[in-house]
C-alpha cells in the first residue's frame, strides 16, 4: 500500500475545514476507476453473443495483432490512473464493453498490470451485442464478500413478448483494506433512436440502480457505496437528478443520499466522450453519504476526475481533441477508446501500527 505524506493546511481540503491543524499527517490513498473500453472483444466466437455479425469480429481487420495492441493500450491507461497521487495502479476498476471473462483475464495479464495481481468479478449479461460489465480488484487490498448480477428487464412497447436485451448491473461488496465498501458497475441503455425516445429505458435502469442502493442503505444507512458506469446520460438528466436524486453540492447530502462530483465538471463543459462537436459526461462515479464523513479513520471520498492525458485524445484531423477511439473507418486506429476513463481517490489516515 502506498502512503502519501500530505502537509495539511486549513486552506487545503476545504471540504474538511477545521478537521485538521497545520500538521503533517500520513494517509493511505487509493484510486477507484471506471473505463468504457470500446468493444474489447475476443478473437473467438462467444456463445452468449446473439448478434455475431454485429461484432467487430465480422471485420477482417480484427486480427491477433490488433487484439494484442488493443489489450496493451487499455492496460497502459489503467496502469496510470491516479498514479501521480497514489504511486500505484488503481485498487478497483469497473469496466463496460468487455465481451467475456477471457478478455479480462488477458487484460490483467498484460505486462503493465501483472504485478498488481488483479482478481476478476464478471457475469454474462444478456446484451445482444455480447458486451458485459465487470470489475477487477487488487487481491492484496480488496476481499469480495458478496457479488451478484441484477437483471434489467426492458420491453418494447411494454410487450412482454418483445424483450430488449441489455446489460445487467453488477454489485460487488467486500472489504477494502478492512473497510466495508459496495461497488455497483453498470452500462445503461444507449440513446439509439434519439435521447427522448430511448429515455424510458434509462429511467428503468435508474430505478433498478436506486433499488439496489436503497437495499444497501436499508441494511446500513452509512453504507459506503461507489456507483459507477456509463450512464448514457449526463449528470443533469432526469435519470440521475430525479430518480437517483444525486446532489452536486456535498454539503447538501444527507444520510442515505448520493453525491455526484461529476455534475460540476459537466457544468464546466468537461466530458468523457464527444458527439457532433459537443461533449457529454456519460461516464460517472457517484458516491453515497457514507463516504463523505470527516472521520478519516476509515476510507472517505477525496476527489474525482476525468483521466484525459494528451495521448488519449485524437492528435489530428476533424476529431482532434476527441477521445482517441480504437476503431473507426473500417479499421484499427491504434487508439484507445471512444471514452475517457473516470476515477475517484479514497483516503484514510494511516494507523500508527502501519507507519
Amino acid at each position: 500500500m502506498t502512503r502519501i505524506q500530505f502537509l495539511v493546511l486549513l486552506t487545503s481540503f476545504t471540504f474538511i475545514s477545521g478537521a485538521f491543524s497545520q500538521s503533517k499527517k500520513t494517509y493511505k490513498v487509493n484510486a477507484v476507476a471506471f473505463y468504457n473500453v470500446e468493444n474489447l472483444f475476443s478473437l473467438e466466437e462467444d456463445e452468449f453473443t446473439i448478434y455475431h455479425d454485429r461484432t467487430i469480429r465480422a471485420d477482417a481487420y480484427y486480427t491477433q495483432e490488433v487484439y494484442d495492441a488493443k489489450l496493451k493500450n487499455v492496460a497502459k491507461v489503467i496502469s496510470e490512473i491516479g498514479v501521480d497521487v497514489t504511486g500505484t495502479t488503481p485498487a478497483v476498476v469497473g469496466f463496460c464493453e468487455v465481451e467475456n471473462r477471457a478478455v479480462i483475464e488477458d487484460l490483467v495479464n498484460q505486462k503493465t498490470l501483472l504485478s498488481s495481481d488483479y482478481g476478476i468479478v464478471h457475469y454474462h449479461s444478456p446484451d445482444r451485442r455480447g458486451i458485459d460489465v465487470a470489475l477487477i480488484y487488487k487481491k492484496g487490498l480488496f476481499v469480495p464478500t458478496n457479488t451478484q448480477s441484477r437483471e434489467l428487464l426492458l420491453y418494447r412497447d411494454n410487450d412482454p413478448n418483445q424483450r430488449i436485451y441489455t446489460r445487467d448491473q453488477l454489485v460487488v461488496s467486500g472489504l477494502l483494506d478492512g473497510d466495508k465498501v459496495h461497488f455497483i458497475v453498470h452500462h445503461w441503455p444507449s440513446r439509439s433512436g434519439g435521447e427522448a425516445r430511448s429515455r424510458p429505458n434509462r429511467i428503468k435502469a435508474a430505478e433498478l440502480n436506486k433499488k439496489i442502493i436503497d437495499s444497501l442503505h436499508a441494511i446500513d444507512p452509512y453504507a459506503k457505496i461507489i456507483n459507477m458506469g456509463d450512464f448514457n446520460d449526463d449528470p443533469t438528466n432526469q435519470s440521475i437528478k430525479k430518480v437517483l436524486q444525486a446532489k452536486s453540492n456535498r454539503e447538501d447530502v444527507n444520510i442515505k443520499e448520493l453525491y455526484n462530483p461529476m455534475e460540476d465538471m459537466h457544468k464546466r463543459g468537461l466530458g468523457t466522450l464527444a458527439w457532433r462537436d459537443g461533449w457529454n459526461l456519460f461516464d460517472q462515479i457517484i458516491v453515497s453519504a457514507g463516504l463523505l464523513s470527516k472521520d478519516f479513520s476509515t476510507y472517505q471520498f477525496y476527489r474525482a476526475g476525468i483521466y484525459n492525458p494528451p495521448y488519449l485524445a485524437n492528435p489530428r484531423g476533424r476529431y482532434k481533441g476527441y477521445p482517441y477511439r480504437a476503431f473507426a473507418d473500417g479499421g484499427f486506429t491504434g487508439g484507445y477508446s471512444d471514452h475517457f476513463p473516470v476515477y475517484t481517490l479514497l483516503i484514510k489516515e494511516a494507523s500508527e501500527e502501519s507507519n
